[in-house]
């Protein structure tokens, strides 16, 4: 939810560089890569940020866990895989709803 929001007011505020993008000839599917490709990034770092503090703590977690260990690769590419894949769909409906931004009303807001 949280990333859907940032995304969301970053199209919002972005309104003005979509619609000269989109007059410039960039076409919905450019638009909407560059926006997944931002909300990616961020994911990406929050998932290595995780990860490291993750690896750090689980001597801590060693104790709290039933024959898994807090090192389990498989269990951590999952869990990467699922970060991937939620913010994925959290930055799906802000990166379409910047694809319908009509660059004339774009242009003359602000």
């Amino acid at each position: 939810i949280g990333l859907y929001g940032v995304i969301a007011s970053v199209v919002r505020e972005q309104t003005r560089d979509i619609g000269i993008r989109m007059a410039l000839g960039a076409t919905p599917q450019q638009i909407r890569g560059a926006v997944l490709r931002t909300a990616m990034l961020v994911v990406s770092v929050g998932g290595a940020a995780g990860l490291v503090v993750a690896l750090a703590s689980s001597q801590l977690l060693t104790k709290l866990l039933y024959e898994v260990s807090p090192t389990d690769p498989i269990a951590l590419l999952g869990a990467w895989a699922l970060l991937l894949a939620t913010g994925a769909a959290a930055a799906y409906l802000p990166a379409r709803r910047a694809t319908r931004i009509d660059p004339a009303n774009a242009l003359r807001s602000e």
